[in-house]
């Protein structure tokens, strides 16, 4: 199919992009910025779908500029048919302009509204597209969203490779930083590269001259064996790729030994964190598929499996690719197309019930696997009725050692949880008792990573987390109650063994309540790691770089404490130096690539002994202020 000028429909204006950039982008600051990438780069994506690009290359500049180029057909340079305008200044100055509309050039895409490239435009003080069609390369810059010059010819040579580059530099007046992140780029261009088998992705970054590239010619399998390092398989993935119609699908699966299912679903590309019908149906052909090959075989018994056990230690990926796809706002986080869902279960069910057949070892492990979830299930049921029989999870006071705050309005307080009673009691003394509750935690809780539901309910110390911050944990309805305190503080010891507890409790967030994580409630406190002190004067130090600059600026030698734990603290100082709202420093927990943060947890906390050591091996050189 030929891409021209004419097969670009214009919607509408980009006038309102600058005033309300929140609107298109999500947000100003880190999250927003790094989708101007994502935006430009979706192009490039949406031409290697349709076969025309397999090499995109990124660059981060040291002035914070972008660079996005790929080898793909290059946007149109002819002139529009309404707009009278060359087809590549279209795309660039309107909003809702671009060749995704009626499926001629593109049978899916990911960016389907068509305000990818202009809202970028549109909220740079500069851009410059370089484009290279039929031995030619053509340049245009634009500035604040309007162009600056015309389209004109650069370079003319025969056998030019055809192609788009995008060069931007993000307005400093609209994003309240634009200091973008190697990692996070990097984290969703291999995303990309998984999903897209054979497009090779490059990126480089000025600042620190490092340089990744992105290949998997076996796609979401790898995808799948990337996910779960460091995990005990029971067998190989299984994979199946089918096209139906103008839907492409694509499933990768594999059961571990792990306790937390783990599925990762798209749709054109783009993640979709919420789910929807794709994922609905895939875990009804799934669960369908199993129950069925249970029965059949007498494998059930008494039990009755439920959706939740034939999940328990599985990593899947979904991958869909629709004509007409229904996204739930322009973020684009679940997947509403009815007809999806139906497909999904069918080939599932199908598919996987025929692996099963064929493949007894595969399906023998996982249904042992999934037998003993079933009766783990059962046993956890009998010790959370038992709770409650007890009181302990409805109607029952607080833990007896929280200390609450006199404020009722979550969105006024918050909760510290603090390692060891002493550190506690200090918390307890030098806290502002109007907004700031304290529960001391007895060391190093259980590792949710390695336990069963059975054990984990069965923790009084993780019942007395669960009951003080009112947290969801899925089990039932008495216990979606709105949260207690909207933000919730680790505070720890500055040793090995506060890194450990930190950790664990980071887990436990992770695993049971990972919705805390994703909404920002989850906190941790740095309380300085030294005091120093000239004459009657304390000066607080919170890292060894900080210490350096304070002594380097007395005029003589002072007496430096370095504190090992928050009980060396008295409750005033305490307070002062780790509690106070004007002073303190705290580090909000995110969740910014789900794939990486579960390879992490799984490497750090779960049962194989070697990937962890090869893990500390490899960091090893990062680690500071060790105290051994």
């Amino acid at each position: 199919m030929k891409y021209k000028a004419e097969e670009i429909k214009v919607l509408k204006d980009i006038e309102a992009v600058r005033r309300r950039p929140a609107m298109y982008i999500g947000d100003t600051d880190k999250r927003g910025l790094h989708h101007l990438i994502f935006e430009v780069v979706d192009n490039s994506i949406d031409e290697a779908m349709v076969g025309y690009c397999d090499r995109t290359e990124v660059i981060i500049h040291k002035d914070e500029s972008i660079t996005v180029k790929d080898n793909g057909r290059g946007i149109p340079i002819d002139e529009h048919p309404t707009e009278k305008k060359p087809g590549v200044e279209v795309v660039m100055t309107t909003l809702h302009a671009g060749g995704k509309f009626d499926h001629k050039v593109y049978k899916v895409s990911g960016g389907l509204h068509g305000v990818g490239v202009s809202v970028v435009n549109a909220l740079s003080d500069w851009l410059e597209v370089e484009v290279t069609r039929g031995g030619k390369t053509y340049f245009q810059r634009y500035e604040c969203g309007k162009t600056t010059t015309p389209l004109k010819i650069i370079k003319e040579e025969s056998g030019l490779p055809n192609g788009t580059q995008v060069h931007f530099h993000p307005d400093p007046k609209i994003f309240n930083t634009i200091r973008f992140s190697f990692d996070l780029v990097a984290e969703r261009l291999r995303e990309l590269a998984f999903l897209n088998k054979g497009l090779l992705i490059t990126l480089l970054d000025e600042h620190k001259n490092i340089s990744r590239e992105f290949l998997y010619k076996g796609g979401i399998v790898e995808f799948i064996n990337f996910l779960n390092q460091g995990k005990e398989i029971l067998h190989q993935p299984f994979y199946i790729h089918e096209k139906k119609n103008d839907t492409d699908i694509e499933i990768a699966l594999q059961y571990t030994d792990a306790y937390t299912e783990n599925i990762f679903t798209y749709a054109n590309n783009i993640h979709t964190e919420e789910g929807g019908s794709h994922l609905i149906g895939f875990k009804a052909g799934l669960t369908r598929s199993i129950t069925t090959y249970a029965k059949n075989h007498n494998l059930l018994k008494d039990l009755q499996l439920s959706g939740d056990d034939t999940r328990e230690g599985l990593t899947a990926v979904i991958s869909v690719k629709v004509s007409e796809p229904q996204f739930e706002g322009q973020t684009k986080t679940k997947l509403g197309n009815s007809e999806i869902k139906g497909l999904v279960e069918s080939f599932t069910f199908s598919y996987l019930s025929m692996y099963y057949e064929e493949h007894a070892r595969a399906a023998e492990a996982t249904i042992k696997k999934i037998l003993t979830t079933a009766r783990s299930r059962v046993a956890a049921q009998k010790a959370r009725e038992l709770t409650r029989r007890k009181g302990f999870l409805e109607n029952s006071p607080l833990p007896g050692k929280l200390a609450d705050c006199s404020e009722r309005d979550p969105e006024k307080s918050e909760l510290y949880i603090v390692e060891g009673d002493s550190a506690g009691g200090s918390a307890k003394q030098g806290r502002d008792r109007t907004f700031q509750a304290i529960l001391p935690i007895k060391g190093k809780i259980l590792n949710v990573e390695k336990a069963s539901q059975d054990k984990i309910f069965a923790s009084e110390e993780i019942r007395a987390i669960i009951k003080a911050t009112g947290m969801n944990t899925g089990d039932n309805e008495e216990e979606k109650k709105p949260l207690r305190y909207t933000k919730i503080i680790i505070m720890t010891d500055a040793d090995i063994d506060g890194a450990h507890i930190k950790t664990l409790l980071l887990t436990l967030f992770y695993r049971l309540g990972r919705y805390l994580i994703k909404e920002g409630h989850i906190y941790v406190a740095q309380p300085p790691l030294y005091r120093i002190k000239k004459g009657k004067k304390g000066l607080y130090a919170y890292s060894d770089e900080e210490l350096k600059e304070i002594v380097d600026k007395l005029d003589k030698q002072p007496e430096i404490q370095m504190y090992k734990g928050l009980g060396e603290m008295n409750p005033d100082e305490l307070f002062r130096t780790t509690m106070d709202p004007e002073n303190r420093i705290l580090k909000q927990i995110t969740l910014e690539d789900a794939a990486e943060a579960e390879r992490i947890f799984t490497i750090l906390m779960g049962t194989k002994v070697e990937p962890r050591r090869e893990f500390i091996e490899k960091n090893a050189k990062y680690v500071e202020n060790l105290d051994v």
